[in-house]
Protein backbone atom coordinates (compact mmCIF):
# COMPACT_ATOMS: atom_id res chain seq x y z
CA UNK A 1 0.00 0.00 0.00
CA UNK A 2 1.34 3.45 -0.89
CA UNK A 3 0.86 6.58 1.17
CA UNK A 4 -1.57 7.82 -1.49
CA UNK A 5 -3.76 4.75 -0.92
CA UNK A 6 -3.73 4.91 2.88
CA UNK A 7 -6.83 5.90 4.82
CA UNK A 8 -7.70 6.67 8.42
CA UNK A 9 -11.04 6.35 10.19
CA UNK A 10 -12.56 8.64 12.78
CA UNK A 11 -15.74 8.09 14.79
CA UNK A 12 -17.85 10.24 17.07
CA UNK A 13 -19.94 7.84 19.13
CA UNK A 14 -22.73 9.46 21.12
CA UNK A 15 -25.95 8.54 22.83
CA UNK A 16 -28.16 9.50 19.88
CA UNK A 17 -25.96 8.80 16.86
CA UNK A 18 -22.67 7.27 15.76
CA UNK A 19 -20.85 9.10 12.96
CA UNK A 20 -17.86 7.86 10.99
CA UNK A 21 -15.60 9.55 8.46
CA UNK A 22 -12.87 7.99 6.31
CA UNK A 23 -10.20 10.33 4.97
CA UNK A 24 -6.93 10.17 3.09
CA UNK A 25 -3.68 11.23 4.70
CA UNK A 26 -3.64 14.39 2.60
CA UNK A 27 -7.07 15.47 3.82
CA UNK A 28 -9.58 14.23 1.24
CA UNK A 29 -12.92 12.71 2.25
CA UNK A 30 -13.23 9.06 1.19
CA UNK A 31 -16.52 8.19 2.88
CA UNK A 32 -18.84 8.89 5.78
CA UNK A 33 -21.64 7.09 7.60
CA UNK A 34 -24.16 7.56 10.35
CA UNK A 35 -26.06 5.07 12.50
CA UNK A 36 -27.83 4.89 15.85
CA UNK A 37 -26.38 5.74 19.23
CA UNK A 38 -23.34 3.77 20.36
CA UNK A 39 -22.80 4.99 23.92
CA UNK A 40 -22.06 1.81 25.92
CA UNK A 41 -23.13 3.56 29.12
CA UNK A 42 -26.71 4.05 27.92
CA UNK A 43 -27.46 0.86 25.98
CA UNK A 44 -26.34 -2.79 25.95
CA UNK A 45 -22.78 -3.21 24.65
CA UNK A 46 -23.85 -5.41 21.76
CA UNK A 47 -26.43 -2.85 20.62
CA UNK A 48 -23.96 0.03 20.95
CA UNK A 49 -21.27 -1.85 19.05
CA UNK A 50 -23.71 -2.82 16.30
CA UNK A 51 -24.51 0.85 15.71
CA UNK A 52 -20.82 1.65 15.45
CA UNK A 53 -20.31 -1.23 13.01
CA UNK A 54 -23.15 0.05 10.83
CA UNK A 55 -21.68 3.56 10.70
CA UNK A 56 -18.28 2.10 9.76
CA UNK A 57 -19.69 -0.11 7.03
CA UNK A 58 -21.57 2.80 5.48
CA UNK A 59 -18.46 4.98 5.58
CA UNK A 60 -16.39 2.22 3.97
CA UNK A 61 -18.98 1.32 1.33
CA UNK A 62 -16.81 2.90 -1.38
CA UNK A 63 -13.43 2.30 0.25
CA UNK A 64 -11.20 -0.67 1.04
CA UNK A 65 -11.18 -1.54 4.77
CA UNK A 66 -7.71 -2.99 4.27
CA UNK A 67 -6.42 0.46 3.35
CA UNK A 68 -7.34 1.90 6.75
CA UNK A 69 -4.13 2.26 8.76
CA UNK A 70 -5.54 3.67 12.00
CA UNK A 71 -8.85 4.42 13.64
CA UNK A 72 -9.85 6.60 16.58
CA UNK A 73 -13.20 6.42 18.36
CA UNK A 74 -14.37 9.33 20.47
CA UNK A 75 -16.91 7.65 22.74
CA UNK A 76 -19.45 9.10 25.15
CA UNK A 77 -19.25 6.81 28.16
CA UNK A 78 -15.72 5.83 27.12
CA UNK A 79 -14.79 4.63 30.62
CA UNK A 80 -17.09 1.64 30.04
CA UNK A 81 -14.74 0.54 27.25
CA UNK A 82 -12.45 -0.92 29.91
CA UNK A 83 -15.07 -3.54 30.78
CA UNK A 84 -14.36 -6.88 29.06
CA UNK A 85 -17.88 -7.35 27.68
CA UNK A 86 -17.91 -3.84 26.20
CA UNK A 87 -14.38 -4.09 24.82
CA UNK A 88 -15.11 -7.48 23.26
CA UNK A 89 -18.30 -6.21 21.60
CA UNK A 90 -16.54 -3.23 20.03
CA UNK A 91 -13.54 -5.29 18.97
CA UNK A 92 -15.87 -7.81 17.31
CA UNK A 93 -17.65 -4.98 15.49
CA UNK A 94 -14.31 -3.53 14.40
CA UNK A 95 -13.04 -6.79 12.96
CA UNK A 96 -16.44 -7.60 11.50
CA UNK A 97 -16.23 -4.42 9.43
CA UNK A 98 -13.04 -5.75 7.84
CA UNK A 99 -10.65 -3.53 9.79
CA UNK A 100 -7.26 -4.89 10.80
CA UNK A 101 -5.70 -1.65 12.01
CA UNK A 102 -5.44 -0.60 15.67
CA UNK A 103 -8.58 0.77 17.34
CA UNK A 104 -7.87 3.66 19.71
CA UNK A 105 -10.56 4.92 22.08
CA UNK A 106 -10.64 8.41 23.59
CA UNK A 107 -13.27 10.52 25.32
CA UNK A 108 -15.82 12.16 23.07
CA UNK A 109 -14.73 15.50 24.53
CA UNK A 110 -11.30 15.06 23.01
CA UNK A 111 -12.54 14.62 19.44
CA UNK A 112 -15.08 17.43 19.76
CA UNK A 113 -12.28 19.76 20.82
CA UNK A 114 -9.77 18.86 18.12
CA UNK A 115 -12.46 18.88 15.44
CA UNK A 116 -12.78 22.63 15.97
CA UNK A 117 -9.18 23.67 16.49
CA UNK A 118 -5.62 22.32 16.27
CA UNK A 119 -4.68 24.48 19.27
CA UNK A 120 -3.10 22.19 21.87
CA UNK A 121 -4.90 23.67 24.89
CA UNK A 122 -8.37 25.00 25.63
CA UNK A 123 -11.73 23.97 27.02
CA UNK A 124 -14.71 22.15 25.57
CA UNK A 125 -18.40 22.03 26.46
CA UNK A 126 -20.63 19.34 25.00
CA UNK A 127 -24.40 19.24 25.38
CA UNK A 128 -26.07 16.51 23.40
CA UNK A 129 -28.11 13.77 25.00
CA UNK A 130 -25.89 14.37 28.05
CA UNK A 131 -23.74 17.33 29.13
CA UNK A 132 -20.07 17.52 30.12
CA UNK A 133 -17.17 19.97 30.04
CA UNK A 134 -13.45 19.32 29.87
CA UNK A 135 -10.11 21.05 30.00
CA UNK A 136 -7.53 20.15 27.37
CA UNK A 137 -3.80 20.64 27.98
CA UNK A 138 -1.36 19.63 25.23
CA UNK A 139 -4.26 17.72 23.61
CA UNK A 140 -4.74 15.65 26.76
CA UNK A 141 -8.02 15.79 28.64
CA UNK A 142 -6.91 16.83 32.14
CA UNK A 143 -10.13 17.83 33.92
CA UNK A 144 -13.81 16.96 33.54
CA UNK A 145 -16.95 18.48 35.03
CA UNK A 146 -20.44 17.09 34.66
CA UNK A 147 -21.00 13.97 32.62
CA UNK A 148 -22.73 12.20 35.50
CA UNK A 149 -25.52 10.78 33.39
CA UNK A 150 -29.25 11.38 33.33
CA UNK A 151 -29.91 10.03 36.82
CA UNK A 152 -27.33 12.16 38.66
CA UNK A 153 -26.63 15.11 36.41
CA UNK A 154 -26.48 16.12 32.73
CA UNK A 155 -27.96 19.51 33.57
CA UNK A 156 -28.59 21.56 30.44
CA UNK A 157 -28.42 18.52 28.17
CA UNK A 158 -30.93 17.39 25.59
CA UNK A 159 -32.31 14.87 28.07
CA UNK A 160 -32.52 17.51 30.80
CA UNK A 161 -34.34 19.92 28.48
CA UNK A 162 -36.75 17.24 27.32
CA UNK A 163 -37.51 16.07 30.83
CA UNK A 164 -38.07 19.66 31.99
CA UNK A 165 -40.49 20.22 29.13
CA UNK A 166 -42.39 16.99 29.76
CA UNK A 167 -42.56 17.71 33.49
CA UNK A 168 -43.97 21.23 33.02
CA UNK A 169 -46.55 20.02 30.53
CA UNK A 170 -47.58 17.09 32.74
CA UNK A 171 -48.09 19.46 35.67
CA UNK A 172 -50.15 21.86 33.56
CA UNK A 173 -52.35 19.06 32.26
CA UNK A 174 -52.81 17.60 35.75
CA UNK A 175 -53.90 21.01 37.03
CA UNK A 176 -56.32 21.49 34.16
CA UNK A 177 -54.45 24.56 32.90
CA UNK A 178 -54.51 25.72 29.31
CA UNK A 179 -51.36 24.93 27.38
CA UNK A 180 -48.98 27.41 25.83
CA UNK A 181 -46.94 26.79 22.71
CA UNK A 182 -44.47 24.47 24.45
CA UNK A 183 -47.30 22.40 25.89
CA UNK A 184 -48.99 22.07 22.53
CA UNK A 185 -45.75 21.07 20.80
CA UNK A 186 -44.91 18.45 23.44
CA UNK A 187 -48.37 16.90 23.58
CA UNK A 188 -48.52 16.71 19.79
CA UNK A 189 -45.12 15.03 19.67
CA UNK A 190 -45.92 12.52 22.40
CA UNK A 191 -49.65 11.92 21.93
CA UNK A 192 -50.37 12.79 18.31
CA UNK A 193 -52.82 15.26 16.82
CA UNK A 194 -55.92 13.80 18.47
CA UNK A 195 -55.80 14.44 22.25
CA UNK A 196 -56.93 11.52 24.43
CA UNK A 197 -59.75 11.89 26.92
CA UNK A 198 -57.29 11.93 29.84
CA UNK A 199 -54.24 13.73 28.41
CA UNK A 200 -52.33 14.06 31.68
CA UNK A 201 -52.47 10.33 32.39
CA UNK A 202 -51.69 9.49 28.76
CA UNK A 203 -48.68 11.82 28.63
CA UNK A 204 -47.20 10.42 31.83
CA UNK A 205 -47.67 6.87 30.57
CA UNK A 206 -46.02 7.73 27.26
CA UNK A 207 -43.01 9.33 28.95
CA UNK A 208 -42.45 6.32 31.20
CA UNK A 209 -42.86 3.96 28.27
CA UNK A 210 -39.76 5.42 26.62
CA UNK A 211 -36.10 5.05 27.49
CA UNK A 212 -34.94 8.11 29.49
CA UNK A 213 -32.52 9.19 26.74
CA UNK A 214 -35.42 9.42 24.28
CA UNK A 215 -36.67 12.53 26.07
CA UNK A 216 -33.80 14.38 24.39
CA UNK A 217 -35.95 14.39 21.25
CA UNK A 218 -38.10 17.05 22.94
CA UNK A 219 -35.18 19.47 23.34
CA UNK A 220 -35.65 21.15 19.93
CA UNK A 221 -39.25 21.89 20.90
CA UNK A 222 -38.01 23.87 23.90
CA UNK A 223 -35.80 25.97 21.64
CA UNK A 224 -38.61 26.45 19.13
CA UNK A 225 -41.07 27.58 21.79
CA UNK A 226 -38.53 29.82 23.53
CA UNK A 227 -37.67 31.53 20.26
CA UNK A 228 -41.38 32.24 19.82
CA UNK A 229 -41.62 33.77 23.30
CA UNK A 230 -43.23 30.96 25.30
CA UNK A 231 -42.53 31.88 28.96
CA UNK A 232 -42.21 28.31 30.21
CA UNK A 233 -39.72 27.42 27.48
CA UNK A 234 -37.75 30.61 28.07
CA UNK A 235 -37.44 29.79 31.77
CA UNK A 236 -36.14 26.31 30.91
CA UNK A 237 -33.62 27.83 28.49
CA UNK A 238 -32.38 30.30 31.13
CA UNK A 239 -31.80 27.46 33.58
CA UNK A 240 -30.05 25.38 30.91
CA UNK A 241 -27.68 28.22 30.01
CA UNK A 242 -26.87 28.81 33.67
CA UNK A 243 -26.08 25.13 34.20
CA UNK A 244 -24.02 24.75 31.03
CA UNK A 245 -21.88 27.84 31.49
CA UNK A 246 -21.41 26.97 35.15
CA UNK A 247 -20.19 23.50 34.22
CA UNK A 248 -17.63 25.00 31.82
CA UNK A 249 -16.47 27.44 34.50
CA UNK A 250 -15.54 24.48 36.71
CA UNK A 251 -12.74 23.49 34.32
CA UNK A 252 -11.65 26.87 32.94
CA UNK A 253 -9.40 29.40 34.67
CA UNK A 254 -10.77 32.92 34.99
CA UNK A 255 -7.79 34.39 33.12
CA UNK A 256 -7.75 31.80 30.32
CA UNK A 257 -7.56 33.07 26.73
CA UNK A 258 -7.42 29.69 25.00
CA UNK A 259 -10.22 28.55 22.67
CA UNK A 260 -13.62 27.46 23.94
CA UNK A 261 -15.21 24.74 21.82
CA UNK A 262 -18.93 23.93 21.83
CA UNK A 263 -20.27 20.59 20.68
CA UNK A 264 -23.34 18.37 20.85
CA UNK A 265 -26.72 18.94 19.23
CA UNK A 266 -27.97 21.38 21.89
CA UNK A 267 -25.02 23.73 21.32
CA UNK A 268 -24.43 23.25 17.61
CA UNK A 269 -28.06 24.01 16.70
CA UNK A 270 -28.66 27.69 16.01
CA UNK A 271 -31.21 29.03 18.47
CA UNK A 272 -31.74 30.61 21.88
CA UNK A 273 -29.55 28.19 23.84
CA UNK A 274 -26.51 28.44 21.59
CA UNK A 275 -26.92 32.21 21.32
CA UNK A 276 -27.21 32.73 25.07
CA UNK A 277 -24.31 30.40 25.87
CA UNK A 278 -22.05 32.19 23.39
CA UNK A 279 -23.02 35.61 24.77
CA UNK A 280 -22.42 34.49 28.34
CA UNK A 281 -19.03 32.99 27.54
CA UNK A 282 -17.97 36.06 25.55
CA UNK A 283 -18.82 38.33 28.48
CA UNK A 284 -16.78 36.24 30.91
CA UNK A 285 -13.76 35.32 28.78
CA UNK A 286 -12.01 37.24 26.02
CA UNK A 287 -11.40 34.14 23.92
CA UNK A 288 -12.55 32.58 20.65
CA UNK A 289 -15.73 30.49 20.91
CA UNK A 290 -15.81 27.80 18.23
CA UNK A 291 -18.57 25.35 17.29
CA UNK A 292 -17.93 21.75 16.23
CA UNK A 293 -20.46 20.26 13.83
CA UNK A 294 -18.66 17.08 12.73
CA UNK A 295 -16.71 15.74 15.69
CA UNK A 296 -15.70 12.60 13.81
CA UNK A 297 -13.32 14.82 11.83
CA UNK A 298 -11.38 15.40 15.03
CA UNK A 299 -11.07 11.66 15.52
CA UNK A 300 -9.85 11.25 11.94
CA UNK A 301 -7.26 13.98 12.45
CA UNK A 302 -5.98 12.26 15.58
CA UNK A 303 -5.81 8.97 13.68
CA UNK A 304 -3.84 10.61 10.87
CA UNK A 305 -1.32 11.99 13.34
CA UNK A 306 -0.59 8.50 14.65
CA UNK A 307 0.58 7.29 11.22
CA UNK A 308 2.29 10.43 9.92
CA UNK A 309 5.25 12.49 11.06
CA UNK A 310 3.74 15.96 10.77
CA UNK A 311 5.08 19.00 12.55
CA UNK A 312 2.62 21.44 14.12
CA UNK A 313 2.37 23.61 11.02
CA UNK A 314 1.75 20.63 8.75
CA UNK A 315 -0.78 19.19 11.20
CA UNK A 316 -2.64 22.50 11.29
CA UNK A 317 -2.74 22.57 7.48
CA UNK A 318 -4.15 19.03 7.42
CA UNK A 319 -6.73 20.12 9.98
CA UNK A 320 -7.85 22.95 7.71
CA UNK A 321 -8.13 20.64 4.70
CA UNK A 322 -10.19 18.12 6.65
CA UNK A 323 -12.61 20.77 7.87
CA UNK A 324 -13.14 22.01 4.33
CA UNK A 325 -13.49 18.49 2.91
CA UNK A 326 -16.10 17.48 5.47
CA UNK A 327 -18.00 20.76 5.78
CA UNK A 328 -21.08 19.40 4.02
CA UNK A 329 -21.50 16.42 6.38
CA UNK A 330 -24.32 16.88 8.87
Amino acid sequence: MTADDALVLGLDVGGTASRAVVVTLDGRLAGHGRAGGGNPASRPPEVAAASVATAIRIALSTADPGAVRAGVLGVAGFTRMAEPRVADSFEHAWRGAGLRCPMSVVADLSVVYVAATPAPSGTVLVAGTGAVAGRVDDRMLTRIAGGLGWLLGDEGSGFWLGRAAAREVARALSAGQSLGLLGRLVTRRLLGDEPPTEPARALVAEVYRRRPAELAALAPLVSEAAAAGDPTARAIVRDAVRWLTGTLAEVRDDAARTPIVLGGSVLTSTGPIQNAVRRTLARRWNAPVLVTTTAAVGAAWLAARTVTDLDEQEAAALHDRLRVATAAIE
